[in-house]
Formats: C-alpha cells, structure tokens, sequence
C-alpha cells in the first residue's frame, strides 16, 4: 500500500514540473483565401528555452503564412500563427515540434477541408460605374515618358557604336599603324648606337630585319621569307612600290648581304645614310598605297 501511495505522489510530482503542449485550430473547415489560425501553447516551462522553426516557417506548403506572433514567459511559451490556403482540397497540419531542455513535444496532427464557396451563378457587380477619363498630352507623357527616354537611349547608344565603328577606330593592321608602329622600331634601333660604335653587322642585320617585316605588313609582299634577288625580283613586277623606293630598298638591302658576310666595311656616313633612306622610305610608303588605290578605282 505505501509503495503504490509513493509511485502515485511521485507521477503526480513529475507531472506537475514537466512540460505540456497543446494545441488547438479555430477550423478545420475553411473557405478559399479564409483566415484561419492555429495557436500552441507550452506550460511549466521553468526558465527553460523553447526551440522551434523560425517565424512563418512553421507550417509546411500550401498554408500561407499571414503572421506569426510568438510570446515566452519564464512559465510558458505561446505561438499564434494565422494562416490562409489558396487550394481547394484537403490538406494536413503534421505534427509541429518544440524542443525543451532536449526533449522534443509534438503537436497532434490537423486535417483542414478548404472549399470553394463561390457559385458559378453568382453575379459578380461592379461596386460603381466604370468613369471616362479624357487623356491630355502631359498625362500620355507621364504615363510612357520613360519608355520614351529609354528608346531614345537605345538610339543613340547604337548611333555612338555605329560612329566608333566606322570613325573612331583604325584597324591594327592600316598603313598608318604599320608606319608608326616601324618608325618606333628604327628609333630604338638607332638608340643602341651601332653606328657611332662601328657595329655595322648587328646594324645591318636589325635595320633589314626591320624593313623586311615592314614590306610584309604594308605592301602584302612575303619579304620576310624571300632571298635579297627574289624580293627585289618581286617588287619590280609589283607595280605598288615606287620606283624611288625600289631602288632605296635594292641598294641597301644588297649592301646589308655584303656586310653580313664580311665582303664590305661600310663607314659610318654610308650607315647614317641607309638608315635615314629605310625611314624616309616608310614614311613615303603611305603615298605608294594612295596611289595604288587610285589606280585600282579607276
């Protein structure tokens, strides 16, 4: 007798300080759209922490959540969550769990019935009159303005490309990029010195290398791969370059072979006068060109 009076004070006492859910849903049966709401409530909490999901994450697809009010005290924890359903159908509240100290408490499982309460009868009225409203041309510009602005935008965004392409822009491989890009390469050549130190070879090696990919670039002649006499052959028949350069290129270039194979000394004034003649050269080269263009339109 004293032991079943010691268990039942002792399942009394436990009952007393643990925790207890519950729950309730105001409907189980909704129209379309109809706010509901479910609340939980928590009891005998003792100070301890409820976790649960985070607010309007509660309740699983197809409950919208409309607010989510969630209030705790040292005793007790409570959860208001208003809700609404868009589907028509029967859908499910699972079971919702709250940890306490590392105990998980779940709620029972709710069945909600949402129906359609409109009729295909019913007559749906205008609550007043649709009203005319004559437009002026501040209102037609309030209302499109932006689309106006951001067409025109479009337009001279493609007029600026259109300029750029056809004005602002020179082709990497145009005769005046080709000429420059050369008169840079002399210039350094001449800042090594070569000819003030007597290094006629190395000046004369770099000098017709230089020349030679020029020709190549500006004229569209394989002078970077054909021997002295056969450039000189294939410019002569070539009708681009001009005599006048023909010949600079023809004296210079025979005179670098012969240098290049120790056949000639050259001194320093025939250097400095080959050299000015190849930059003279790449400047004039841009006539060559006018002039074969010309030739061609008419």
């Amino acid at each position: 007798m004293k032991k079943l009076l010691f268990i039942f004070c002792f399942l009394i006492c436990a009952n007393a300080f643990s925790q207890i859910l519950s729950s309730s849903v105001e409907k189980k049966t909704i129209a379309l759209g109809e706010v509901n709401h479910i609340v939980i409530t928590i009891n005998n909490l003792n100070n301890e922490k409820v976790s649960a999901a985070r607010e309007n994450e509660l309740l699983p697809f197809h409950f919208e959540e409309i607010k989510d009010s969630i209030a705790q005290t040292q005793d007790v924890y409570y959860r208001r969550i208003e809700f609404a359903v868009f589907d028509e159908g029967k859908f499910t509240i699972p079971e919702l769990e709250f940890k306490v100290n590392g105990k998980v408490l779940k709620t029972i499982p709710y069945e909600i019935d949402v129906i359609n309460t409109a009729q295909k009868t019913d007559q749906i009225n205008d609550i007043m009159k649709n009203k005319e409203v004559k437009l002026e041309a501040t209102d037609y510009w309030e209302l499109y303005k932006f689309y106006i602005l951001a067409a025109i935008a479009v337009i001279c965004l493609i007029i600026a490309v259109i300029m750029f392409i056809k004005f602002g822009r020179k082709p990497k491989d145009s005769p005046v990029v080709a000429t420059n890009q050369t008169l840079k390469e002399l210039d350094s050549l001449k800042k090594k010195k070569y000819v003030e130190t007597g290094n006629y070879r190395s000046f004369y090696v770099e000098l017709i290398d230089i020349s030679r990919k020029f020709i190549a670039k500006q004229y569209r002649v394989p002078a970077d791969v054909l021997l002295t006499d056969d450039l000189i052959d294939v410019m002569k028949k070539n009708n681009t370059i001009s005599q006048e350069n023909e010949k600079i290129v023809e004296e210079v270039f025979l005179r670098g072979d012969l240098v290049k194979f120790a056949k000639t000394f050259p001194d320093q004034t025939t250097m400095e006068k080959d050299f000015a003649d190849i930059r003279d050269f790449v400047k004039r080269s841009s006539k060559d060109l006018e002039f074969e263009n010309l030739r061609k339109d008419a």
